[in-house]
């Protein structure tokens, strides 16, 4: 009886809503159509966050930037911002309403700590700042991405292991789809290296960003391609997805990208010839210090010739990565470098502030740095560094920061690629990790991580590696769903 008069309520609301939605409409107000679509994405926020959390990651990579849609310089990724603001909001006022999360395991891993420290630095630097509103508007930022990204995106993963596998679809599909759409128009233009730096507006800035994404997701395409347990059907659409993202990485013209996956396939390679990481540490130490001890002649050569050098040819492009007496980014790229060195050296300790740099490198700029696309009012955007950045703008412990995330990210997935006896979570592993080589090795040349074209895929590989060290290491079945 209880349920017949519920139904019988739902039924006589319908009937009013349809009635005064009908009036107001014939009085052309058409607002109260939308109460539906509202009602129902209040209920997937506060009932369904995984899905609301999964569409985000849906509509990264069409995403808009309002900055490029000359609305008073707004720099606010649509529709994903907004909605990643919001899954943060929800997400910490449950941790919080919930005091047993205190204990969780996750607050005490690696990759946690470091990116904890990571935050609490940029807070301490904030106050800091040169500007700070700036700084609390860049530390909002990174928070509304680590936190949803991150510590969500573990909740949801560790709740079951194919939610992993349906993160990395959600965005190599709509990925996929703005590939080739810039393909198919940059092929109308011959693939011309001049165009091939705008072509892929709207979804993204620039070439180097749509080149660095690219190369972030091509271990993952490469990977799913030599899957032998997919099917013949699978594995051939895999194959047209693969050549998109080749045709789109070669014609990105970033060449950034492409020595990153060359780095990523190195990487790979280490694993399976099972060389000992002691010797790649005496071979960092040995390269770091011939670039320190040569970085004055190398500062020498880049102030040589200030002629700017272009050319489609793919040859002569790699070469110009080591051109640094000619190529004008080359150049300027080092000139934000000394730039962010000088302002380091002033204050090595606080830093300018997170996110400031852009608005107070001008002054630090030498003259003899200055090439033919510098600005003497510093408008030219960061300092195209992960790692040289925050030295300038959080001082030597953020920098520190960044190192420890790249450190403990790469730490814990190569031991478990190691240790785990599951072939399908260690080709998982493996390629999400591959994923994360292209990117930090692109770090050197450029930053991203202020973009959910990057953010999304990085902090969430890192929310992989980690969900399966903490919740699939020890023989979890990954087909069910843990308790």
């Amino acid at each position: 009886m209880q349920t017949l008069i519920k139904h019988k309520w739902i039924y006589i609301i319908g009937i009013l809503f349809s009635i005064l939605n009908a009036f107001l409409f014939y009085k052309e107000f058409y607002f109260l159509s939308l109460l539906p679509f509202i009602l129902i994405g209040v209920y997937i926020t506060f009932f369904n966050l995984d899905k609301l959390f999964l569409f985000a990651v849906f509509c990264t990579p069409l995403s808009i930037n309002l900055e490029q849609m000359d609305l008073g310089g707004v720099g606010l990724y649509l529709p994903t911002e907004p909605i990643l603001f919001l899954i943060m909001c929800i997400y910490l006022f449950k941790q919080i309403s919930t005091p047993k999360t205190i204990n969780n395991p996750l607050l005490k891993h690696p990759v946690t700590l470091a990116l904890l420290f990571h935050l609490f630095w940029i807070f301490v630097t904030s106050f800091t700042s040169e500007m700070p509103l700036v700084s609390f508007k860049f530390l909002l930022t990174r928070m509304w991405f680590i936190i949803p990204v991150y510590f969500f995106g573990i909740q949801l993963f560790k709740h079951n292991y194919k939610n992993i596998t349906t993160f990395i679809w959600a965005y190599l599909i709509p990925l996929t789809v703005v590939l080739l759409i810039t393909v198919i128009r940059h092929a109308s233009y011959g693939f011309s290296e001049v165009v091939g730096h705008w072509i892929m507006t709207p979804f993204f800035k620039d070439h180097t960003s749509y080149g660095a994404v690219i190369a972030l997701f091509y271990p993952i395409v490469v990977s799913l391609f030599f899957d032998k347990e997919k099917s013949a059907i699978s594995r051939t659409i895999i194959g047209g997805i693969l050549l998109v993202f080749t045709v789109a990485l070669f014609y990105s013209y970033t060449r950034a990208a492409w020595v990153s996956v060359v780095g990523a396939f190195m990487v790979y390679m280490l694993f399976v010839f099972k060389i000992k990481f002691k010797y790649l540490l005496y071979i960092g130490v040995v390269l770091g210090t011939f670039i320190t001890v040569n970085f004055t002649e190398l500062n020498y050569m880049i102030q040589k010739n200030h002629a700017e050098h272009t050319t489609e040819d793919f040859g002569e492009r790699l070469e110009s990565m080591s051109n640094v007496s000619s190529d004008a980014s080359n150049l300027e790229r080092f000139n934000r470098w000394h730039s962010a060195f000088r302002m380091f050296r002033e204050r090595p300790i606080f830093g300018w502030g997170p996110g400031v740099y852009a608005f107070q490198y001008a002054p630090f700029q030498n003259p003899n740095d200055l090439t033919i696309i510098s600005t003497n009012f510093g408008t030219g955007g960061n300092a195209h560094s992960e790692y040289i950045g925050p030295l300038a703008e959080e001082g030597v412990l953020g920098s520190l920061s960044i190192f420890l995330i790249v450190i403990s990210v790469f730490y814990t997935g190569s031991k478990l690629y190691i240790d785990l006896e599951d072939k399908a979570i260690k080709r998982t592993v493996m390629m999400v990790m591959l994923g994360l080589v292209t990117y930090f090795t692109h770090g050197i040349l450029n930053n991203y991580l202020d973009t959910d074209k990057a953010s999304v895929p990085v902090w969430g590989f890192a929310a992989i590696i980690v969900a399966i060290d903490l919740y699939y290491r020890n023989g979890t079945n990954k087909d069910i769903v843990s308790k």
